[in-house]
């Protein structure tokens, strides 16, 4: 198990006590959207790195088949918990080592702040993964330009590739991608939205 595997499962029973105010903020920002970017004309959906499930929940109640997949064992159980009742499938994976899914499984693949974790030859691992495995459009969401102080020391503290992500993420995703669209989804983060 990384460094980052173990911390993320042992935080995961934290990080749940922040799942409704998570839900909240991704309803918002979603709804807040949909004028430029709708998931209702999709049917499925997987949510690489779901940590508590969030926004597996999110996608469910805009009536998508969700399927949240984390390589941290706590942050799956704490999905699963925080989701009883829904039919959302939660599986214990990691995008950087293949998923169990066949190519074209999902009309959209979305990883929210995973990305930015990554080394640089990570990134272009799971990029490759989630085309692979998706039909319509690859959604990286994650940080922006706009950082905060607060913002830069966390991400120095947990060793992420946080600074050069910043830098670089647009034009990784145009190496990738033939179109790509970056639509702000607040002052510090976007969504970066590839159609395949």
């Amino acid at each position: 198990m990384r460094r980052e595997d173990s911390l993320f499962h042992n935080i995961s029973s934290i990080y749940g006590l922040f799942f409704n105010i998570q839900v909240k903020h991704f309803t918002h920002i979603f709804n807040n959207l949909k004028n430029r970017f709708d998931l209702s004309n999709y049917e499925n959906i997987i949510d690489i790195g779901c940590g508590t499930g969030a926004m597996c929940n999110v996608f469910y109640e805009q009536g998508l088949t969700v399927t949240g997949i984390d390589l941290a064992e706590g942050m799956i159980k704490t999905a699963k918990k925080k989701s009883i009742g829904k039919d959302i499938k939660f599986i214990e994976a990691n995008v950087l080592t293949g998923l169990p899914f066949a190519d074209k499984s999902f009309d959209v693949s979305i990883s929210s702040f995973v990305a930015h974790g990554l080394s640089k030859n990570e990134r272009q691992i799971m990029f490759d993964e989630m085309k692979r495995i998706t039909k319509h459009l690859v959604i990286i969401y994650d940080y922006n330009e706009h950082r905060g102080l607060i913002t830069d020391i966390a991400e120095w503290l947990e060793g992420g590739d946080y600074f050069n992500f910043i830098k670089t993420i647009k034009n990784e995703l145009n190496k990738k991608f033939i179109d790509v669209t970056i639509i702000n989804a607040n002052i510090r983060s976007a969504l970066y939205i590839a159609k395949l």
